[in-house]
């Protein structure tokens, strides 16, 4: 389900497992990417993280859905 820079990148930013699972599997916000139309974005906000809000990019092409990056997304701060 992770590929290995979405573990690399999490364990490098601090992102816990915990909170990946949250944006993914119960995300406030869903869209799809504009270039390829077999990604998705799932957005979720992390109280624990001053609200920040953490992108999960998805591949839904793939079955299950693989998980390629998981970040936090400054831009949607505050838009959830």
């Amino acid at each position: 389900m992770l590929t290995q820079h979405a573990k690399d990148v999490m364990r490098a930013r601090g992102i816990s497992i915990a909170w990946m699972e949250r944006a993914f599997f119960h995300p406030a916000r869903v869209q799809s990417e504009l270039r390829n139309p077999l990604l998705e974005r799932r957005f979720g906000e992390i109280p624990e993280f001053g609200d920040r809000v953490l992108r999960v990019v998805v591949n839904m092409e793939f079955v299950p859905p693989r998980i390629l990056s998981v970040f936090f997304d400054r831009a949607m701060k505050g838009k959830l």
